[in-house]
């Protein structure tokens, strides 16, 4: 009984992460100015969306990610450019923010990863290889 409203409450959590309070003021608003818009668009496409983490903040209906359009959309229409706005945000949450994490210490495995394992895969396959030769 316990493990079945531990797993409710577990399951339960995803439902509570929105707020229910207003969407932030451009949150669903576009800038006026098309090639501003255009700008933020092209920011909010490339920012990972904390809550959903496999939607950008440009697709994600989630309270984070509107709170997050609407800053990047302040921004933009304050005259800060793109790059600047991505790195304050980067610095803020860190670089799981973006889809393009730079290489370092704590980012390693994602980059090596995919390469130890085509090259241990490659490796398994050639000595299956080997093996169906001799018999």
């Amino acid at each position: 009984m316990t493990i079945g409203v531990l797993l409710g409450l577990f399951l339960a959590v995803p439902a509570t992460a929105d707020s229910g309070l207003p969407p932030a003021a451009l949150a669903n608003t576009q800038l006026r100015d098309p090639a501003l818009e255009a700008k933020a668009q092209a920011l909010m496409v490339t920012l990972r969306c904390l809550v959903c983490q496999g939607q950008s903040i440009a697709d994600s209906d989630a309270d984070m990610a509107g709170d997050m359009r609407a800053l990047v959309r302040q921004r933009i229409a304050a005259g800060e450019s793109p790059e600047s706005i991505r790195h304050w945000l980067i610095e803020r949450y860190g670089d799981y923010v973006t889809y393009d994490p730079p290489f370092s210490a704590v980012t390693a495995p994602l980059w090596l990863a995919p390469i130890a394992l085509l090259a241990i895969g490659a490796w398994l396959a050639r000595g299956s290889f080997k093996r169906r030769k001799r018999s």
